[in-house]
């Protein structure tokens, strides 16, 4: 079966692609590659297009046997939908709609969609459970809960079946060392803080040292992203098993604090990660840890991999091939929790 990943030319999704294959599927990446990179589409053919353009899904659907969708495609960053709103309800909002309508037309009925724990907006409760109350606090998240609100209508409607995966906090990189995390601009703390033990920055900033937590600096749910493709693959078989329409957290259960992850870096690299510390940045919780029951219950699945030093091993591995020199201060070090 061919299964259309849109966005498979990035992080998450090449790595899911990878996966795919390795199971028997034929992962078709639709991808504009406006944030994806060519070189990881390896496993499957490349339609480059932007899913605003009509007819390049009507033609996806119509040259290859496409029997479901994982769809990754969106913008991602939470600051820059701050600042550009419209991108982002266009992108990931109306966009989703127009794939949502070509599958409708094709008669493609199983749609896996790529969500995030920023549709929940700030913890009333910890460990977090998908029925905790969404209400995001910026429009990146905003948009992801308009998009599941929209499947639930389709599936509602037009008998769409859907599963929605909000993820923790995605790291790490493939095992076998063909795939990693590189964005432009990084944002996330385990490259960051790689890079700066690689010296290709020279500190990493620390957003917050005094909250309420054992070292005072924020706690977050990682999970690596393996495991995040091993979730897509399971929720693809459950739907293809006659599965309900649902969703489902992504995380491992358990938190580790931004000194937690410094720590494994320099553990796993053998050098040392200079690290400046900061004020809080606004709206950041302290804590942010996923219960993952239902997934482990419904999809039958669990995390293999997320152990914080195999995930900083993976990706110090990844970056490490990738080392470059030049930052001589501190000004453009930053981070995200």
């Amino acid at each position: 079966m061919q299964i259309l990943v849109t966005g498979g030319a990035g992080y998450i999704g090449s790595h899911t692609a990878k996966l795919l294959a390795g199971a028997g599927f034929e992962p078709v990446v639709f991808d504009s590659l406006v944030r994806g990179r060519r070189e990881t589409v390896r496993w499957g053919p490349l339609v480059e297009a932007s899913l605003d353009d009509r007819a390049a899904l009507e033609a996806v659907f119509r040259e290859y046997s496409i029997g479901a969708v994982i769809h990754f495609a969106a913008f991602a960053y939470v600051g820059e939908s701050m600042r550009a709103p419209e991108t982002y309800f266009r992108n990931n909002v109306v966009n989703t709609i127009h794939l949502l309508d070509a599958m409708k037309q094709a008669g493609i009925r199983q749609i896996i969609f790529s969500s995030s724990c920023a549709s929940y907006g700030h913890p009333q409760e910890i460990p977090i459970s998908e029925d905790h109350p969404q209400q995001p606090v910026n429009p990146y998240g905003e948009s992801k809960l308009l998009v599941e609100r929209i499947l639930r209508w389709y599936g509602e409607i037009d008998g769409l079946k859907w599963i929605s995966l909000r993820y923790f906090n995605a790291a790490g990189a493939d095992p076998g060392g063909e795939l990693g995390e590189l964005h432009e601009p990084e944002t996330h703390l385990i490259p960051l803080a790689i890079s700066a033990a690689l010296g290709a920055t020279p500190c990493l900033d620390i957003y917050g040292t005094d909250y309420d937590t054992p070292d005072g600096t924020a706690i977050r749910d990682y999970l690596h992203v393996s495991d995040i493709a091993a979730a897509h693959l399971a929720a693809l078989r459950y739907l293809q098993s006659g599965g309900s329409s649902g969703s489902f957290n992504l995380g491992t259960g358990e938190g580790h604090s931004v000194r937690e992850v410094v720590a494994a870096v320099e553990r796993v690299s053998g050098r040392r990660v200079a690290v400046r510390e900061a004020g809080r940045r606004q709206g950041d919780p302290a804590a942010l840890i996923a219960l993952v029951s239902k997934a482990r219950e419904i999809l039958g699945w669990r995390a293999g991999h997320s152990t914080l030093d195999e995930i900083a091993r993976t990706a110090w591995n990844w970056h490490s091939k990738l080392a470059g020199h030049g930052a001589n201060d501190c000004s453009n070090a930053r981070v995200s929790a």
